[in-house]
């Protein structure tokens, strides 16, 4: 796979984390939630582009 297309992958995979990371912290009030949510969308997206 190309390289611009691996960036696609990883913008499309920041906008989850932006809007996700807001969602999380206003459910749970804390940064803790939100660092393991951002972990496991950063190893998702790790996944994806190393696989492919």
């Amino acid at each position: 796979m190309e390289i611009p297309r691996k960036l696609g992958m990883l913008v499309f995979c920041g906008v989850p984390a932006i809007i996700g990371g807001g969602i999380v912290y206003a459910l749970f009030g804390s940064y803790a939630p939100v660092a393991v949510y951002e972990l496991l969308l950063i190893t998702a997206a790790g996944g994806l582009v190393a696989r492919a």
